[in-house]
């Protein structure tokens, strides 16, 4: 194969394999869910729909989670004042991996009416994988303190998730595309100019083998003639 026949051939190889690694890529799928709250209070059953989604950014070896409320749930006969309001709450795993991640937030910075829906301030808290594979985070339960009072929110709906990961756990091997060597103790492929510098390497050895291969013959024959 000449060398411009061979370069080509290396390229496209590298163009395949840089695709393939984008479509291996780690996918995150998230999705707005409503929940549908039975909250217990002080003063007795209340109930109340709020749309919400689950967001994650990567953080060392985890994940850091953050939920958010889109309408307000349940509420209180008398105002909160401001910083008088706790809420938190869990976000339950699936598929891979199983438990809950404890999320929680601030207390409210403005004063909430008496009698008003109260909104929830987004809630974080950091997931750290335990298993390789997909994992589901789905909306849990919320608990809200307020006045020396508890009012705890359970979702009566059984929502979907509102989102889904690839992971990798750590020490683990290589899932979803999120680095780590696999078990075969191979290097990760991380993108395309890794499958570049690979198949530039390996061109460069064929090119090296055939210069020694070259370079001993011609020395045979030399020893040959003499």
């Amino acid at each position: 194969m000449s060398y411009r026949n061979r370069t080509a051939a290396l390229a496209s190889a590298a163009a395949l394999a840089g695709s393939a690694v984008l479509l291996a890529a780690p996918a995150a799928e998230a999705t707005v869910v409503d929940v549908n709250y039975q909250c217990k209070t002080p003063i007795g059953n209340k109930s109340a729909v709020s749309p919400i989604d689950i967001k994650s950014v990567k953080s060392g070896s985890g994940y850091r989670l953050t939920m958010s409320w889109q309408k307000g749930v349940s509420s209180s006969p008398v105002e909160l004042g401001k910083g008088a309001m706790n809420p938190s709450a869990t976000i339950v795993l699936g598929g891979a991996d199983s438990g809950t991640v404890s999320v929680s937030g601030p207390a409210n910075q403005a004063a909430i009416p008496a009698n008003t829906p109260i909104k929830i301030n987004d809630l974080t808290g950091t997931y750290t994988p335990k298993k390789t594979g997909k994992v589901t985070f789905t909306p849990g339960v919320l608990t809200i303190k307020a006045l020396g009072t508890t009012t705890t929110c359970t979702p009566s709906n059984s929502p979907g998730p509102a989102l889904s990961l690839d992971v990798t756990a750590a020490g683990g091997s290589a899932g979803g595309g999120q680095g780590g060597a696999d078990s075969g103790g191979s290097l990760p492929q991380t993108g395309p100019d890794d499958s570049a510098i690979a198949l530039g390497t390996l061109g460069g050895t064929v090119l090296l083998a055939g210069a020694a291969g070259a370079l001993w013959v011609t020395r045979r024959n030399q020893v040959a003639r003499r």
